[in-house]
């Protein structure tokens, strides 16, 4: 006896997605765009097409991985008399011997235990944005085994999470590094609009999203990706076409130092994840200006260079004495307190002294730090700022606008990113802090018949002569 399974008709989005037979395949990047019907009803189709196939869905939370897809996913084949699931394995059995199985882990050594040694055919991650780059880069070694069925990774997602960088960057920019192949991999951009089921069964849905802030909006609704959930710098602006004026923009065109100017290093030790190292140059106003930045990272971003302290001075040193910005200028420093640590005889610190390169210790406080970093990002009513960065500072330019919030101390950024240009930066704004910038306020005039409080508004002063 034969059982019928009705998958139901796709949209022509989840069609495109259905039918995509790229590596690396994503779909999503707003809100209501079906992504979990898709990712079932494509493991049921690969589950059924070639019996003895292994399949993993990866969600970073059980809960979550139990409510959008066990649940329905179990309630409908084992309902059907398909398969059997075994509640201890997470794993769904189907009576042609493919496998469906369940997977979840909240941290990367988790991950790393869980997927040690183990073989996928296909793997589903969904809200990959909730993984980071070396979390997916663990998945992904697991698509992998010696038989004929196909070896694929579908991932879904919105913007925002401490993944929004990677996928951003494989997907939407199409940068791709050393090892990625442009043709493995294919996006289909999916938004609410694109389904039609949700709309006509829940149609306050889309008015729900439509009434949310606008920032929220852009990314759940319109799939915006600049601009997303959770974002701690969103202040943060980046416009070529203001490199010149220097308006409405923190990036802009590098220019040589005035030898009147102040420069000063802002500095955050790292071995097996990046060191940073930047150096500012002081207005008379007390304008920062990021002009030079070293930072000791691979092509995996978050992922250090391992200069041991020695390596990373001497490099310092020889900046500090060669580029003309710097060469012959007196350079105050800032840094970590951990660097004065000295566990092992020899703190970090004693080994940048021995370059002849010295700091201050810096202050750690952290909320008030970010609070600084807002202050500065902050544009004035002419589109100014308080903090420019030099175009060719791409740590910073790469880093700031991806951080996120922490999922438990709200005001206090999540510390498993790639913060590390954050926190030097914010050793340099708390060791100069400023005030918040107030917008001009104009009192208004209520009753002056005569006309004299206007007068003095206006009055301007007019030397003789």
């Amino acid at each position: 006896m034969e059982t019928e399974l009705i998958l139901g008709r796709p949209s022509e989005k989840q069609r495109r997605f259905l039918m995509d037979h790229h590596k690396i395949v994503g779909y999503g990047g707003a809100r209501g765009g079906g992504k979990s019907w898709a990712i079932q009803t494509k493991a049921k189709l690969l589950s059924f097409k070639h019996p003895g196939i292994r399949i993993a869905i990866f969600r970073r939370k059980y809960p979550d991985l139990e409510k959008n897809h066990i649940r329905i996913l179990t309630g409908e084949l084992v309902g059907a008399k398909v398969a059997k699931y075994q509640k201890q394995e997470k794993r769904l059995t189907m009576v042609n011997g493919s496998v469906i199985e369940f997977v979840f882990a909240q941290r990367t050594d988790e991950l790393i235990i869980k997927t040690q040694g183990i073989e996928w055919d296909v793997i589903f991650v969904d809200e990959a944005t909730q993984w980071t780059e070396e979390e997916l880069k663990i998945i992904y070694s697991c698509c992998r085994g010696a038989n004929e069925h196909p070896k694929r990774i579908y991932l879904t997602c919105n913007p925002g999470g401490v993944g929004h960088q990677y996928i951003k960057r494989i997907f939407l920019d199409k940068k791709y590094l050393s090892g990625e192949h442009p043709e493995d991999y294919s996006f289909t951009q999916a938004k609410l609009t694109d389904n039609e089921a949700l709309m006509k069964k829940d149609p306050e849905y889309i008015k729900n999203l439509e009434a949310l802030p606008p920032k929220l909006r852009k990314a759940w609704l319109e799939g915006e990706w600049d601009v997303f959930s959770g974002q701690v710098f969103e202040e943060f602006r980046d416009v070529p076409e203001h490199y010149e004026d220097r308006q409405w923009t923190h990036v802009i065109e590098p220019f040589d130092i005035p030898i009147g100017w102040t420069i000063c290093r802002s500095y955050d030790f790292g071995y097996s994840k990046p060191f940073s190292c930047a150096w500012w140059a002081v207005d008379y106003d007390g304008r920062l200006y990021r002009i030079l930045e070293l930072y000791g990272c691979t092509q995996t971003p978050n992922e250090g260079v391992k200069w041991t302290p020695q390596e990373q001075f001497k490099r310092i040193h020889e900046i500090e004495t060669q580029h003309p910005w710097l060469k012959g200028r007196k350079i105050i420093g800032v840094a970590d307190p951990a660097i004065w640590k000295a566990e092992s005889g020899e703190s970090v610190a004693d080994v940048a002294a021995q370059h002849q390169v010295y700091f201050d210790k810096g202050d750690n406080e952290r909320i008030a730090g970010w609070m600084q970093l807002h202050y500065r990002l902050a544009f004035d009513g002419n589109g100014i700022p308080m903090m420019y960065i030099f175009r060719n500072c791409k740590a910073f330019i790469r880093t700031i606008p991806l951080l996120v919030y922490d999922e438990h101390k709200v005001e206090d950024i999540d510390t498993t990113q790639e913060d590390h240009v954050a926190d030097e930066t914010r050793y340099e704004c708390m060791s100069r802090p400023i005030r918040p910038q107030r917008p001009e306020v104009h009192e208004k005039i209520m009753d002056d018949p005569l006309n004299q409080r206007v007068h003095r508004q206006h009055a301007k002063f007019i030397p003789h002569g």
